[in-house]
Protein backbone atom coordinates (compact mmCIF):
# COMPACT_ATOMS: atom_id res chain seq x y z
CA UNK A 1 0.00 0.00 0.00
CA UNK A 2 1.48 3.35 -1.13
CA UNK A 3 -0.11 5.48 1.51
CA UNK A 4 -1.16 5.35 4.93
CA UNK A 5 -2.82 8.54 7.02
CA UNK A 6 -1.30 9.58 10.04
CA UNK A 7 -4.35 8.50 11.93
CA UNK A 8 -4.21 4.83 10.64
CA UNK A 9 -0.55 5.01 12.42
CA UNK A 10 -1.49 6.59 15.47
CA UNK A 11 -3.89 4.08 15.91
CA UNK A 12 -1.10 1.41 15.19
CA UNK A 13 0.97 2.89 17.55
CA UNK A 14 -2.02 3.08 20.56
CA UNK A 15 -2.88 -0.79 19.92
CA UNK A 16 0.97 -2.02 20.05
CA UNK A 17 0.75 -0.55 23.36
CA UNK A 18 -2.09 -2.60 24.69
CA UNK A 19 -1.86 -6.46 24.80
CA UNK A 20 -4.78 -7.45 22.91
CA UNK A 21 -7.16 -10.63 23.48
CA UNK A 22 -7.26 -13.08 20.25
CA UNK A 23 -9.80 -12.11 17.42
CA UNK A 24 -12.07 -14.74 16.01
CA UNK A 25 -10.83 -14.15 12.19
CA UNK A 26 -8.48 -11.88 10.68
CA UNK A 27 -8.06 -10.86 7.28
CA UNK A 28 -4.37 -9.61 6.19
CA UNK A 29 -2.03 -8.54 3.38
CA UNK A 30 -5.39 -6.67 1.55
CA UNK A 31 -6.76 -3.36 0.61
CA UNK A 32 -9.78 -2.78 3.00
CA UNK A 33 -11.54 0.27 2.23
CA UNK A 34 -13.06 1.04 5.11
CA UNK A 35 -15.98 3.43 4.23
CA UNK A 36 -15.04 4.92 7.47
CA UNK A 37 -13.74 8.85 7.16
CA UNK A 38 -11.12 7.92 10.39
CA UNK A 39 -9.51 5.27 8.75
CA UNK A 40 -10.45 5.04 4.88
CA UNK A 41 -7.83 2.44 3.98
CA UNK A 42 -6.11 -0.15 5.51
CA UNK A 43 -4.04 -3.84 5.30
CA UNK A 44 -5.69 -5.76 8.05
CA UNK A 45 -9.09 -6.30 10.08
CA UNK A 46 -9.44 -8.08 13.31
CA UNK A 47 -12.50 -9.82 14.15
CA UNK A 48 -13.69 -11.33 17.97
CA UNK A 49 -17.65 -13.04 17.32
CA UNK A 50 -19.59 -11.27 15.14
CA UNK A 51 -18.24 -7.96 15.64
CA UNK A 52 -14.71 -5.68 14.39
CA UNK A 53 -12.23 -4.91 16.86
CA UNK A 54 -9.71 -3.21 15.23
CA UNK A 55 -8.72 -2.06 11.77
CA UNK A 56 -5.33 -0.97 10.67
CA UNK A 57 -2.03 -2.44 9.07
CA UNK A 58 -0.59 -5.67 9.29
CA UNK A 59 1.69 -5.05 11.88
CA UNK A 60 -0.89 -3.75 14.17
CA UNK A 61 -3.12 -6.57 13.85
CA UNK A 62 -0.68 -9.31 14.53
CA UNK A 63 -1.09 -9.21 18.21
CA UNK A 64 -4.90 -10.47 17.74
CA UNK A 65 -3.70 -13.73 16.18
CA UNK A 66 -3.95 -16.27 18.71
CA UNK A 67 -3.44 -20.11 18.48
CA UNK A 68 -7.44 -20.34 17.38
CA UNK A 69 -7.85 -17.51 15.57
CA UNK A 70 -8.37 -18.05 11.41
CA UNK A 71 -6.76 -16.37 9.44
CA UNK A 72 -6.80 -15.19 5.71
CA UNK A 73 -4.49 -14.15 3.90
CA UNK A 74 -6.18 -11.58 0.97
CA UNK A 75 -3.38 -11.49 -1.11
CA UNK A 76 -3.50 -7.92 -2.20
CA UNK A 77 -7.28 -8.49 -2.89
CA UNK A 78 -9.77 -6.02 -1.97
CA UNK A 79 -12.08 -5.77 0.48
CA UNK A 80 -14.69 -3.62 1.31
CA UNK A 81 -17.74 -3.23 3.80
CA UNK A 82 -20.37 -6.37 3.01
CA UNK A 83 -22.81 -5.40 0.42
CA UNK A 84 -25.89 -4.21 0.38
CA UNK A 85 -28.59 -4.95 -1.48
CA UNK A 86 -31.14 -1.69 -1.07
CA UNK A 87 -33.93 -2.47 -3.07
CA UNK A 88 -34.46 -6.03 -3.82
CA UNK A 89 -37.94 -9.04 -3.90
CA UNK A 90 -36.46 -11.59 -1.59
CA UNK A 91 -39.09 -14.31 -1.93
CA UNK A 92 -39.46 -13.37 -5.67
CA UNK A 93 -36.45 -13.71 -6.76
CA UNK A 94 -36.24 -17.27 -4.46
CA UNK A 95 -39.64 -18.13 -6.75
CA UNK A 96 -38.15 -17.12 -9.82
CA UNK A 97 -35.12 -19.64 -9.28
CA UNK A 98 -38.03 -22.12 -9.67
CA UNK A 99 -39.39 -20.51 -12.81
CA UNK A 100 -38.62 -20.14 -16.50
CA UNK A 101 -36.12 -17.46 -16.68
CA UNK A 102 -37.10 -15.25 -19.51
CA UNK A 103 -34.73 -12.28 -18.64
CA UNK A 104 -32.69 -12.89 -22.06
CA UNK A 105 -34.87 -14.29 -24.44
CA UNK A 106 -34.79 -12.83 -28.25
CA UNK A 107 -38.08 -12.42 -29.38
CA UNK A 108 -41.69 -13.79 -27.95
CA UNK A 109 -41.13 -17.23 -30.26
CA UNK A 110 -38.53 -17.83 -28.14
CA UNK A 111 -40.57 -17.58 -25.19
CA UNK A 112 -43.49 -19.74 -27.01
CA UNK A 113 -40.97 -22.46 -27.66
CA UNK A 114 -39.97 -22.93 -23.75
CA UNK A 115 -43.20 -22.46 -22.45
CA UNK A 116 -44.18 -25.50 -25.16
CA UNK A 117 -41.15 -27.27 -23.61
CA UNK A 118 -42.57 -26.79 -20.04
CA UNK A 119 -45.58 -27.86 -21.18
CA UNK A 120 -44.18 -31.39 -21.79
CA UNK A 121 -42.76 -32.11 -18.53
CA UNK A 122 -46.22 -30.51 -16.10
CA UNK A 123 -49.00 -32.47 -15.08
CA UNK A 124 -52.19 -31.17 -16.56
CA UNK A 125 -53.35 -28.16 -14.41
CA UNK A 126 -49.62 -27.30 -13.19
CA UNK A 127 -49.24 -23.98 -13.44
CA UNK A 128 -46.43 -22.53 -15.86
CA UNK A 129 -44.73 -19.61 -14.55
CA UNK A 130 -41.85 -17.29 -15.97
CA UNK A 131 -40.32 -13.80 -15.60
CA UNK A 132 -38.02 -11.42 -17.11
CA UNK A 133 -39.51 -11.09 -20.31
CA UNK A 134 -39.52 -7.15 -21.83
CA UNK A 135 -41.13 -6.49 -25.24
CA UNK A 136 -38.55 -3.32 -25.64
CA UNK A 137 -36.02 -5.80 -25.41
CA UNK A 138 -36.76 -8.26 -27.99
CA UNK A 139 -35.26 -8.41 -31.50
CA UNK A 140 -38.73 -8.04 -33.61
CA UNK A 141 -42.02 -7.15 -32.62
CA UNK A 142 -44.55 -9.19 -32.68
CA UNK A 143 -47.27 -9.79 -35.45
CA UNK A 144 -50.24 -8.93 -34.62
CA UNK A 145 -49.82 -7.03 -31.38
CA UNK A 146 -51.01 -4.14 -29.51
CA UNK A 147 -48.46 -1.76 -27.86
CA UNK A 148 -45.85 -4.39 -28.85
CA UNK A 149 -47.14 -6.76 -26.75
CA UNK A 150 -48.30 -10.05 -28.73
CA UNK A 151 -51.78 -12.12 -28.84
CA UNK A 152 -51.94 -15.24 -26.29
CA UNK A 153 -53.21 -17.63 -29.42
CA UNK A 154 -49.68 -19.42 -29.91
CA UNK A 155 -48.91 -19.72 -26.50
CA UNK A 156 -52.60 -20.87 -25.61
CA UNK A 157 -51.85 -23.49 -28.53
CA UNK A 158 -49.18 -24.65 -26.60
CA UNK A 159 -50.39 -25.00 -23.78
CA UNK A 160 -53.77 -25.84 -23.75
CA UNK A 161 -53.83 -27.62 -20.58
CA UNK A 162 -51.85 -25.73 -18.00
CA UNK A 163 -52.52 -22.34 -17.15
CA UNK A 164 -49.35 -19.88 -17.80
CA UNK A 165 -48.25 -16.53 -16.21
CA UNK A 166 -45.16 -14.66 -17.55
CA UNK A 167 -44.36 -11.65 -15.32
CA UNK A 168 -42.85 -9.13 -16.88
CA UNK A 169 -39.50 -7.56 -16.26
CA UNK A 170 -40.53 -4.86 -13.87
CA UNK A 171 -42.92 -6.92 -12.42
CA UNK A 172 -45.79 -3.98 -13.21
CA UNK A 173 -47.49 -6.73 -16.02
CA UNK A 174 -48.05 -10.40 -16.54
CA UNK A 175 -48.89 -12.00 -19.60
CA UNK A 176 -51.47 -15.42 -19.35
CA UNK A 177 -52.47 -17.69 -21.66
CA UNK A 178 -56.28 -18.80 -22.57
CA UNK A 179 -56.36 -21.87 -19.83
CA UNK A 180 -55.23 -18.96 -16.92
CA UNK A 181 -57.59 -16.55 -18.12
CA UNK A 182 -60.18 -19.25 -18.12
CA UNK A 183 -59.72 -19.79 -14.46
CA UNK A 184 -59.21 -16.29 -13.47
CA UNK A 185 -62.41 -15.26 -15.19
CA UNK A 186 -60.98 -12.77 -17.77
CA UNK A 187 -63.35 -12.21 -20.69
CA UNK A 188 -64.78 -9.70 -23.14
CA UNK A 189 -66.87 -8.04 -20.70
CA UNK A 190 -64.29 -8.03 -17.66
CA UNK A 191 -64.00 -4.07 -16.74
CA UNK A 192 -60.58 -3.23 -15.30
CA UNK A 193 -59.82 -3.21 -12.06
CA UNK A 194 -58.96 0.21 -10.06
CA UNK A 195 -55.52 0.45 -11.10
CA UNK A 196 -55.02 -1.92 -13.58
CA UNK A 197 -55.58 -2.75 -17.48
CA UNK A 198 -56.68 -5.82 -19.05
CA UNK A 199 -55.03 -4.77 -22.49
CA UNK A 200 -57.70 -6.09 -25.59
CA UNK A 201 -57.32 -5.72 -29.47
CA UNK A 202 -60.00 -3.36 -31.58
CA UNK A 203 -62.35 -6.14 -30.67
CA UNK A 204 -62.55 -6.10 -27.22
CA UNK A 205 -60.75 -9.49 -26.97
CA UNK A 206 -57.87 -9.55 -24.02
CA UNK A 207 -54.62 -10.49 -25.69
CA UNK A 208 -53.19 -11.85 -22.24
CA UNK A 209 -51.55 -8.90 -21.58
CA UNK A 210 -52.30 -7.51 -17.69
CA UNK A 211 -51.16 -4.47 -16.91
CA UNK A 212 -50.45 -3.33 -12.99
CA UNK A 213 -52.97 -4.33 -10.80
CA UNK A 214 -55.27 -6.39 -13.29
CA UNK A 215 -52.04 -8.73 -12.72
CA UNK A 216 -53.81 -9.90 -9.42
CA UNK A 217 -56.95 -11.43 -11.16
CA UNK A 218 -54.25 -14.16 -12.48
CA UNK A 219 -52.68 -13.86 -9.15
CA UNK A 220 -55.50 -14.75 -6.93
CA UNK A 221 -56.04 -17.99 -9.39
CA UNK A 222 -52.78 -18.96 -9.38
CA UNK A 223 -53.34 -18.62 -5.23
CA UNK A 224 -56.12 -21.00 -5.55
CA UNK A 225 -53.92 -23.35 -7.18
CA UNK A 226 -51.09 -23.53 -4.30
CA UNK A 227 -53.97 -23.62 -1.67
CA UNK A 228 -54.77 -27.07 -3.06
CA UNK A 229 -51.41 -28.12 -1.36
CA UNK A 230 -50.84 -28.87 1.79
CA UNK A 231 -49.60 -27.06 4.63
CA UNK A 232 -46.45 -28.56 4.82
CA UNK A 233 -45.63 -29.05 0.83
CA UNK A 234 -46.40 -25.07 0.88
CA UNK A 235 -44.06 -24.51 3.77
CA UNK A 236 -41.72 -26.58 2.00
CA UNK A 237 -42.04 -24.70 -1.13
CA UNK A 238 -41.36 -21.06 0.97
CA UNK A 239 -38.45 -22.72 2.93
CA UNK A 240 -36.40 -23.00 -1.16
CA UNK A 241 -37.42 -20.45 -2.24
CA UNK A 242 -35.72 -18.69 1.17
CA UNK A 243 -32.52 -21.10 0.46
CA UNK A 244 -32.14 -20.14 -3.09
CA UNK A 245 -32.51 -16.91 -2.53
CA UNK A 246 -29.75 -16.48 0.63
CA UNK A 247 -27.51 -18.37 -1.29
CA UNK A 248 -27.50 -16.55 -4.93
CA UNK A 249 -26.78 -13.32 -2.36
CA UNK A 250 -23.86 -14.25 -0.21
CA UNK A 251 -22.56 -16.22 -4.13
CA UNK A 252 -22.79 -12.30 -4.95
CA UNK A 253 -21.50 -10.63 -1.77
CA UNK A 254 -24.23 -9.58 -0.64
CA UNK A 255 -24.54 -9.64 3.12
CA UNK A 256 -27.35 -7.71 3.60
CA UNK A 257 -31.07 -7.33 2.01
CA UNK A 258 -33.68 -4.93 1.94
CA UNK A 259 -36.75 -7.02 1.00
CA UNK A 260 -39.13 -4.43 -0.71
CA UNK A 261 -42.71 -5.71 0.46
CA UNK A 262 -43.69 -9.03 1.66
CA UNK A 263 -47.22 -9.47 3.00
CA UNK A 264 -47.44 -10.49 6.82
CA UNK A 265 -47.99 -14.60 5.71
CA UNK A 266 -44.56 -14.43 4.24
CA UNK A 267 -43.02 -12.18 7.50
CA UNK A 268 -44.03 -15.00 9.35
CA UNK A 269 -42.36 -17.74 7.27
CA UNK A 270 -39.16 -15.79 7.23
CA UNK A 271 -39.63 -15.13 11.15
CA UNK A 272 -39.71 -19.32 11.10
CA UNK A 273 -36.99 -19.42 8.50
CA UNK A 274 -34.93 -16.90 10.73
CA UNK A 275 -35.58 -18.37 13.92
CA UNK A 276 -34.60 -22.07 12.38
CA UNK A 277 -30.81 -20.21 12.04
CA UNK A 278 -31.41 -20.62 8.09
CA UNK A 279 -31.38 -17.02 7.54
CA UNK A 280 -27.75 -16.93 6.17
CA UNK A 281 -27.58 -12.59 5.25
CA UNK A 282 -29.42 -9.76 6.69
CA UNK A 283 -32.49 -8.42 6.13
CA UNK A 284 -34.66 -5.34 6.12
CA UNK A 285 -38.46 -6.56 5.41
CA UNK A 286 -40.80 -4.20 4.44
CA UNK A 287 -44.50 -4.70 5.46
CA UNK A 288 -46.98 -4.82 2.41
CA UNK A 289 -50.60 -5.74 2.51
CA UNK A 290 -53.75 -4.46 2.40
CA UNK A 291 -54.69 -0.93 4.23
CA UNK A 292 -56.58 -2.69 6.84
CA UNK A 293 -54.21 -5.69 7.64
CA UNK A 294 -51.31 -3.04 8.17
CA UNK A 295 -53.51 -1.08 10.31
CA UNK A 296 -54.02 -4.39 12.23
CA UNK A 297 -50.68 -5.83 11.97
CA UNK A 298 -47.75 -3.13 11.89
CA UNK A 299 -47.51 -2.26 15.15
CA UNK A 300 -47.47 -6.05 16.53
CA UNK A 301 -45.02 -6.88 13.97
CA UNK A 302 -42.51 -4.08 14.37
CA UNK A 303 -39.11 -5.46 15.31
CA UNK A 304 -35.43 -4.68 15.48
CA UNK A 305 -32.45 -6.44 15.25
CA UNK A 306 -34.20 -10.47 15.82
CA UNK A 307 -31.76 -13.15 15.80
CA UNK A 308 -28.24 -11.63 16.64
CA UNK A 309 -29.77 -8.54 13.64
CA UNK A 310 -30.10 -11.10 11.00
CA UNK A 311 -34.32 -9.78 10.67
CA UNK A 312 -35.65 -6.29 11.56
CA UNK A 313 -39.41 -5.87 10.12
CA UNK A 314 -39.75 -2.29 10.78
CA UNK A 315 -41.25 -0.37 7.54
CA UNK A 316 -44.28 0.17 5.39
CA UNK A 317 -44.24 -0.44 1.11
CA UNK A 318 -46.84 1.45 -0.75
CA UNK A 319 -46.56 1.43 -4.20
CA UNK A 320 -48.03 4.89 -6.22
CA UNK A 321 -47.55 3.87 -9.60
CA UNK A 322 -46.56 0.83 -12.21
CA UNK A 323 -43.11 0.80 -14.25
CA UNK A 324 -41.62 2.83 -17.18
CA UNK A 325 -41.46 -0.29 -19.49
CA UNK A 326 -45.39 -1.34 -19.39
CA UNK A 327 -46.27 2.76 -19.34
CA UNK A 328 -47.57 1.84 -16.18
CA UNK A 329 -45.40 4.94 -14.47
CA UNK A 330 -48.01 7.84 -13.64
CA UNK A 331 -46.71 10.86 -15.24
CA UNK A 332 -47.27 14.53 -15.44
CA UNK A 333 -47.63 14.81 -19.36
CA UNK A 334 -48.72 12.13 -21.70
CA UNK A 335 -45.85 9.82 -22.91
CA UNK A 336 -44.33 10.72 -25.79
CA UNK A 337 -45.18 7.41 -28.05
CA UNK A 338 -48.56 6.72 -26.41
CA UNK A 339 -50.11 10.61 -26.01
CA UNK A 340 -53.33 9.42 -25.27
CA UNK A 341 -51.40 7.94 -21.79
CA UNK A 342 -50.35 9.60 -18.71
CA UNK A 343 -49.71 5.85 -16.97
CA UNK A 344 -51.60 4.82 -13.67
CA UNK A 345 -52.08 5.57 -10.03
CA UNK A 346 -52.07 2.13 -8.91
CA UNK A 347 -52.94 3.43 -4.83
CA UNK A 348 -55.24 6.25 -4.19
CA UNK A 349 -53.24 9.03 -2.78
CA UNK A 350 -55.80 8.77 0.00
CA UNK A 351 -54.72 5.78 1.33
CA UNK A 352 -51.07 6.16 0.89
CA UNK A 353 -51.52 9.57 3.18
CA UNK A 354 -53.64 6.83 6.03
CA UNK A 355 -50.82 4.43 5.38
CA UNK A 356 -48.36 7.48 6.76
CA UNK A 357 -50.14 8.73 9.33
CA UNK A 358 -50.09 5.11 10.83
CA UNK A 359 -46.16 5.22 10.13
CA UNK A 360 -45.62 8.34 12.25
CA UNK A 361 -47.90 6.72 14.78
CA UNK A 362 -45.96 3.38 14.91
CA UNK A 363 -42.73 4.87 14.56
CA UNK A 364 -41.54 2.31 11.25
CA UNK A 365 -39.91 4.20 8.09
CA UNK A 366 -42.33 4.40 4.78
CA UNK A 367 -41.04 3.40 1.77
CA UNK A 368 -43.38 3.71 -1.65
CA UNK A 369 -42.69 2.92 -5.05
CA UNK A 370 -42.97 5.91 -7.55
CA UNK A 371 -41.32 5.79 -11.35
CA UNK A 372 -43.19 8.92 -12.80
CA UNK A 373 -42.75 12.50 -12.11
CA UNK A 374 -46.22 12.59 -11.13
CA UNK A 375 -46.28 9.73 -8.19
CA UNK A 376 -42.75 11.40 -7.01
CA UNK A 377 -44.59 14.39 -7.09
CA UNK A 378 -47.50 13.23 -5.14
CA UNK A 379 -45.63 10.96 -2.85
CA UNK A 380 -43.39 14.07 -1.90
CA UNK A 381 -46.50 16.37 -1.38
CA UNK A 382 -47.61 12.90 1.34
CA UNK A 383 -44.36 13.32 3.16
CA UNK A 384 -43.98 16.97 3.21
CA UNK A 385 -47.45 16.81 5.37
CA UNK A 386 -46.33 14.12 7.67
CA UNK A 387 -42.89 16.00 8.02
CA UNK A 388 -44.55 19.16 9.13
CA UNK A 389 -46.87 16.61 11.70
CA UNK A 390 -44.09 15.02 13.01
CA UNK A 391 -42.02 18.19 13.01
CA UNK A 392 -38.35 17.75 14.55
CA UNK A 393 -39.41 14.86 17.24
CA UNK A 394 -38.64 11.99 14.90
CA UNK A 395 -35.45 10.66 12.69
CA UNK A 396 -38.07 9.89 10.13
CA UNK A 397 -35.70 8.39 7.12
CA UNK A 398 -39.03 7.97 4.52
CA UNK A 399 -37.98 6.83 1.30
CA UNK A 400 -39.10 6.34 -2.60
CA UNK A 401 -38.47 3.39 -3.78
CA UNK A 402 -36.62 3.75 -7.64
CA UNK A 403 -37.61 7.35 -8.02
CA UNK A 404 -36.65 7.30 -11.43
CA UNK A 405 -38.45 10.29 -13.75
CA UNK A 406 -38.59 13.22 -11.42
CA UNK A 407 -39.72 17.01 -12.48
CA UNK A 408 -36.67 19.14 -11.85
CA UNK A 409 -39.14 21.43 -10.12
CA UNK A 410 -39.09 18.37 -7.29
CA UNK A 411 -35.46 17.41 -7.28
CA UNK A 412 -34.61 19.47 -4.68
CA UNK A 413 -36.84 18.51 -2.35
CA UNK A 414 -35.57 14.97 -1.73
CA UNK A 415 -32.68 16.89 0.09
CA UNK A 416 -34.54 19.72 1.85
CA UNK A 417 -37.14 16.94 3.22
CA UNK A 418 -34.68 14.25 4.07
CA UNK A 419 -36.03 11.85 1.55
CA UNK A 420 -34.02 8.69 0.53
CA UNK A 421 -34.02 7.82 -2.74
CA UNK A 422 -33.73 4.08 -3.48
CA UNK A 423 -32.49 3.42 -6.67
CA UNK A 424 -31.18 1.13 -8.84
CA UNK A 425 -28.07 2.28 -11.10
CA UNK A 426 -28.50 -0.74 -13.22
CA UNK A 427 -31.96 0.46 -14.64
CA UNK A 428 -30.62 3.77 -15.76
CA UNK A 429 -28.61 1.44 -18.51
CA UNK A 430 -31.11 -1.30 -18.97
CA UNK A 431 -33.80 1.14 -19.38
CA UNK A 432 -31.95 3.61 -21.48
CA UNK A 433 -32.90 2.31 -24.99
CA UNK A 434 -36.75 3.30 -24.69
CA UNK A 435 -36.57 6.19 -22.02
CA UNK A 436 -35.91 8.96 -24.53
CA UNK A 437 -39.04 7.13 -26.63
CA UNK A 438 -41.54 7.14 -23.23
CA UNK A 439 -40.50 10.79 -21.93
CA UNK A 440 -39.15 12.51 -24.96
CA UNK A 441 -35.93 14.45 -24.75
CA UNK A 442 -36.53 17.22 -22.36
CA UNK A 443 -38.06 15.15 -19.95
CA UNK A 444 -35.43 12.31 -19.69
CA UNK A 445 -32.63 14.84 -19.76
CA UNK A 446 -33.57 16.98 -16.86
CA UNK A 447 -35.09 14.02 -14.50
CA UNK A 448 -34.04 11.03 -15.59
CA UNK A 449 -32.65 8.93 -12.75
CA UNK A 450 -31.12 12.15 -11.70
CA UNK A 451 -27.89 10.45 -9.24
CA UNK A 452 -25.58 13.43 -9.31
CA UNK A 453 -28.93 16.32 -9.12
CA UNK A 454 -30.22 14.60 -6.27
CA UNK A 455 -27.00 14.29 -4.54
CA UNK A 456 -26.27 18.32 -5.34
CA UNK A 457 -29.70 18.63 -3.27
CA UNK A 458 -28.13 16.72 -0.14
CA UNK A 459 -30.23 12.97 -1.02
CA UNK A 460 -28.62 10.20 0.13
CA UNK A 461 -29.17 7.59 -2.19
CA UNK A 462 -29.45 3.83 -1.68
CA UNK A 463 -28.38 1.57 -4.45
CA UNK A 464 -29.52 -1.67 -5.34
CA UNK A 465 -30.72 -3.98 -8.39
CA UNK A 466 -34.35 -4.70 -7.69
CA UNK A 467 -34.02 -8.56 -8.35
CA UNK A 468 -35.56 -10.03 -9.78
CA UNK A 469 -36.01 -6.93 -12.18
CA UNK A 470 -32.37 -7.35 -12.50
CA UNK A 471 -30.00 -9.86 -11.63
CA UNK A 472 -28.57 -9.58 -8.19
CA UNK A 473 -25.10 -8.73 -9.71
CA UNK A 474 -23.93 -5.68 -7.52
CA UNK A 475 -20.40 -5.62 -9.89
CA UNK A 476 -22.51 -4.71 -13.20
CA UNK A 477 -24.72 -2.49 -11.01
CA UNK A 478 -21.48 -0.75 -9.82
CA UNK A 479 -20.35 -0.22 -13.29
CA UNK A 480 -23.67 0.95 -14.64
CA UNK A 481 -23.63 3.81 -11.99
CA UNK A 482 -19.78 5.10 -12.58
CA UNK A 483 -20.70 4.90 -16.47
CA UNK A 484 -24.04 4.83 -17.23
CA UNK A 485 -22.53 2.67 -20.34
CA UNK A 486 -25.52 0.88 -22.01
CA UNK A 487 -24.91 -2.60 -23.98
CA UNK A 488 -23.58 -0.38 -27.43
CA UNK A 489 -21.02 1.14 -25.23
CA UNK A 490 -23.99 4.47 -25.53
CA UNK A 491 -23.66 6.75 -22.55
CA UNK A 492 -26.63 7.94 -21.20
CA UNK A 493 -26.61 11.43 -19.74
CA UNK A 494 -23.16 11.01 -18.11
CA UNK A 495 -23.33 14.32 -16.41
CA UNK A 496 -25.02 12.18 -13.65
CA UNK A 497 -22.84 9.41 -12.97
CA UNK A 498 -21.26 8.59 -9.60
CA UNK A 499 -17.59 8.39 -9.03
CA UNK A 500 -16.40 5.14 -7.81
CA UNK A 501 -16.40 6.60 -4.36
CA UNK A 502 -19.66 7.41 -4.26
CA UNK A 503 -20.70 4.05 -6.17
CA UNK A 504 -19.41 2.20 -3.24
CA UNK A 505 -20.96 4.30 -0.47
CA UNK A 506 -24.00 3.90 -2.22
CA UNK A 507 -23.47 0.28 -1.65
CA UNK A 508 -22.72 0.18 1.40
CA UNK A 509 -22.92 3.08 4.15
CA UNK A 510 -25.81 4.51 2.49
CA UNK A 511 -27.82 1.71 2.36
CA UNK A 512 -27.20 1.28 5.86
CA UNK A 513 -28.44 4.68 6.53
CA UNK A 514 -31.46 4.02 4.71
CA UNK A 515 -32.34 1.18 7.04
CA UNK A 516 -31.75 3.26 10.13
CA UNK A 517 -28.67 0.60 10.94
CA UNK A 518 -25.56 2.51 9.77
CA UNK A 519 -24.52 2.36 13.50
CA UNK A 520 -23.84 -1.42 13.23
CA UNK A 521 -23.31 -1.84 9.43
CA UNK A 522 -22.16 -0.14 6.23
CA UNK A 523 -18.26 0.42 7.29
CA UNK A 524 -15.63 -1.27 8.37
CA UNK A 525 -14.94 -0.23 12.15
CA UNK A 526 -14.62 -0.51 15.53
CA UNK A 527 -17.58 -2.11 17.17
CA UNK A 528 -19.42 -2.76 14.20
CA UNK A 529 -20.74 -6.19 12.78
CA UNK A 530 -17.93 -8.02 10.83
CA UNK A 531 -19.80 -8.35 7.68
CA UNK A 532 -17.16 -8.09 5.06
CA UNK A 533 -17.01 -8.53 1.08
CA UNK A 534 -13.57 -9.72 -0.57
CA UNK A 535 -13.55 -9.12 -4.21
CA UNK A 536 -11.45 -10.61 -6.84
CA UNK A 537 -10.12 -7.66 -8.39
CA UNK A 538 -10.02 -4.08 -7.44
CA UNK A 539 -13.19 -2.00 -8.29
CA UNK A 540 -11.80 1.29 -7.14
CA UNK A 541 -8.44 1.40 -9.60
CA UNK A 542 -9.19 -1.28 -12.48
CA UNK A 543 -10.09 -0.19 -15.98
CA UNK A 544 -13.82 0.53 -15.91
CA UNK A 545 -14.48 -1.71 -18.55
CA UNK A 546 -13.25 -4.98 -16.08
CA UNK A 547 -15.23 -4.10 -13.28
CA UNK A 548 -18.14 -6.58 -14.46
CA UNK A 549 -15.98 -9.44 -14.37
CA UNK A 550 -15.31 -9.22 -10.73
CA UNK A 551 -16.39 -11.60 -8.12
CA UNK A 552 -16.96 -12.02 -4.62
CA UNK A 553 -14.48 -14.38 -3.56
CA UNK A 554 -15.41 -14.26 0.21
CA UNK A 555 -18.59 -13.48 1.33
CA UNK A 556 -18.45 -13.05 5.84
CA UNK A 557 -20.87 -12.40 8.04
CA UNK A 558 -20.67 -11.36 11.53
CA UNK A 559 -17.84 -13.15 11.55
CA UNK A 560 -17.87 -16.48 9.82
CA UNK A 561 -17.37 -17.16 6.19
CA UNK A 562 -20.86 -17.72 4.70
CA UNK A 563 -19.47 -17.88 1.44
CA UNK A 564 -15.97 -18.97 -0.96
CA UNK A 565 -15.31 -19.04 -3.67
Amino acid sequence: MKYISAALLLSTAVLAQTPAAPATLVLRNGKIVTVDAAIPEAQAIAVRGDRIVAVGTNQSIQQYVGPSTQVIDLKGQLAIPGLIESHGHFMGFGQSKLTLDLMDVKDWNEIVSMVAAAATQAKPGEWILGRGWHQEKWSSVPKPNVEGFPFHDELSKVSPNNPVLLTHASGHASFVNAKAMELSNITRTTVNPAGGEILKDASGRPIGLLRETASGLAGRALQQWRQTKTAAERDADAYRQLELAVQASLEKGVTSFHDAGESFASIDTIKNFAADGKLGIRLFVMMRDSVDNLRANVAKYKAVGLNDHHLTIASIKMVADGALGSRGAWMLEPYSDSPSSVGLPTTPMESIAEISRLALETGVQLCVHAIGDRANREVLNVYERAYKTAGARQDLRWRIEHAQHISAADIPRFGQLGVIPAMQGIHATSDAPYVIARLGARRAAEGAYPWRTLMKSGAIIANGTDVPVERIDPMANFYATITRKTRDGAVFYGDQKMSRAEALKSYTWNGAYAAKEESLKGSLAAGKLADITVLSQDIMTIPEDQIPSTVAVYTIVGGKVAYQR
